[in-house]
């Protein structure tokens, strides 16, 4: 979500720059400024800018420079002169001295409130969505870099899960062994029998293949949610906590160090798709 907008619109008197600046968010979080002449705008500004970015912490600019002259301060022309008409009255002078004196008198300078140009606005509203395109084309070439990256990582779990499936006969066989030896060193007899059946049921309940399959599925729909021409940054977010859940079965039921390890190289694997989803719209 994060990324970068702007426009520059030079009209006859100013010259108007607009920048959007965009972090992760999992909300619109909007941050506006700008003069206050555009100020009964920033409601419409508001909406066009949520129904655009949807997500991020937005902050909206628009900086204006005058490039001509242009002001929005008049002298008070009759209340100047009555001014001066009083002050002849009162002393002998000069006119200039006395023009010096009455300009600093109240109410001898007005400041007429500018209004906002509707076709002027026009253009400006246009050049916001210029800085908007801008911003999303930011986004766009990150989240291209992004979907590269999660689709490495999703393949190199699915390669490390791979090697679990190829362990898993050696695991359950190492769980016979210990177990069988745990047996013989009591030097106890034991009914055979019911020692296999007590093996099945404990081997049975430490079975990861379940784990292994829901895994895979998940990993699968990762991919096909990426593809998705719709916003599913959330979604993914919800896809990983799946992938996690079945990781971390897997780890606590392996009970063979090897298998551990390589569980833990896809729980790395995970928080590093998880950490750039927080990137993700």
């Amino acid at each position: 979500m994060t990324g970068y907008g702007k426009s520059v619109l030079q009209l006859p008197t100013k010259k108007i720059t607009i920048e959007l600046k965009s972090l992760n968010s999992k909300n619109l979080d909007l941050n506006a400024r700008m003069p206050s002449i555009y100020r009964e705008k920033e409601l419409a500004i508001r909406k066009i800018l949520a129904d655009k970015l949807e997500r991020g912490k937005v902050d909206f600019s628009i900086y204006v420079e005058a490039t001509a002259e242009d002001t929005s301060t008049q002298i008070n022309t009759p209340v100047v002169k009555q001014y001066i008409a009083q002050l002849k009255n009162v002393v002998d002078g000069d006119d200039i001295d006395f023009l010096k004196m009455a300009v600093r008198f109240p109410d001898a300078l007005n400041t007429v409130r500018e209004e906002i140009d509707e076709d002027e606005w026009k253009t400006i509203e246009g050049e916001i969505n210029t800085a908007i395109n801008d911003l999303i084309n930011h986004r766009l070439d990150e989240g291209k870099v992004l979907e590269q990256d999660f689709n490495n990582r999703v393949v190199s779990i699915e390669n490390i899960l791979e090697q679990v499936v190829a362990m898993d006969p050696e695991r359950v066989e190492g769980v016979r062994e210990r177990l069988l030896k745990g047996v013989q060193e009591l030097r106890e007899k034991y009914d055979e029998n019911r020692f296999e059946q007590e093996l099945v049921y404990y081997i049975e309940k430490f079975d990861i293949t379940e784990e292994k399959v829901r895994l895979k599925n998940h990993l699968n729909y990762f991919i096909e949610s990426i593809n998705s021409k719709d916003s599913n940054g959330k979604k993914l977010g919800f896809i990983s906590q799946e992938m996690g859940r079945e990781i971390n079965t897997i780890g606590s039921k392996s009970n063979y160090a090897p298998m551990q390890q390589l569980v833990v190289q896809m729980k790395d694997e995970l928080e590093k798709i998880k950490e750039q989803l927080l990137n993700v719209l």
